[in-house]
């Protein structure tokens, strides 16, 4: 795994996404630190699914330009470097985990041994052959993170997936992003939960398609003028929707 450097993983300047006839991103300009832990924040139906999609290479953008470790998006080559967890569990409930994972590791051209070690990075080894359906919502959460880490993409993209689960498994979740960051692995991750925001490197605020700041979480915290994470969100949203 690369260390960080001086080219950003993720690199947009001037995108724009339209969605249903609406345009959904209005021209944003933003980059990401390699290797770093990117918190993506702001109201529902702000622009953070669309975004993520687009970085992903599964929306297409209507102008500007958009870069992800360093090719454009919908270069094949760099499809086998992301992973990509959705809000919604997206692994196959009647399989088990580790059927799932070898079945993730098998389009990505990974072993099975790829399969278990993810397996076993998100704390679920001993559940490794239970059957999706049958697991909690917190463990079938991590079954789908497993599937994302086979490999051990460079870029994981993950949107809300601590969204709804108890405070000890967001805990473990973050114990395991962290560790990942700390192999070079650059994660984007979106949440509602505003105390996420401390957990990151630095956090990219999103208002109405617009990206109204990127700030580490001490920065945040110094510009709107509190201590509180939620009440900094609230104020400088405010203040974007006053502009």
């Amino acid at each position: 795994m690369s260390e960080r450097t001086g080219e950003p993983a993720i690199r947009a300047k001037g995108v724009r996404v339209s969605r249903g006839g609406r345009e959904v991103l209005h021209g944003l300009d933003l980059e990401v630190a390699a290797g770093s832990v990117i918190g993506l924040m702001g109201p529902s139906g702000c622009g953070k699914t669309t975004l993520m999609r687009s970085i992903v290479g599964v929306q297409r953008i209507d102008s500007g330009e958009l870069t992800v470790l360093g090719r454009s998006p919908s270069d094949p080559a760099v499809r086998h470097e992301i992973g990509y967890v959705t809000q919604a569990v997206s692994v196959y409930g009647d399989l088990s985990v580790r059927a799932n994972a070898a079945y993730f590791a098998a389009l990505q051209g990974s072993s099975r041994a790829d399969a278990d070690e993810a397996i076993a990075t998100v704390g679920l080894a001993d559940l490794a052959d239970r059957p999706v359906d049958r697991l909690s919502g917190g463990q079938a959460s991590r079954a789908s993170l497993a599937c994302a880490l086979v490999g051990l993409p460079r870029l994981l993209v993950l949107d809300e997936p601590t969204v709804g689960l108890d405070p000890v498994t967001r805990e473990d979740i973050w114990t395991h992003l962290r560790s990942l960051a700390e192999q070079g692995v650059t994660l984007l991750v979106s949440s509602h939960v505003m105390d996420e925001a401390a957990r990151c490197d630095s956090v990219l605020l999103m208002r109405e398609g617009d990206l109204l700041a990127h700030l580490t979480p001490a920065e945040l915290l110094e510009r709107a003028g509190t201590t509180n994470a939620e009440d900094a969100f609230l104020t400088l949203i405010r203040e974007g929707g006053e502009r």
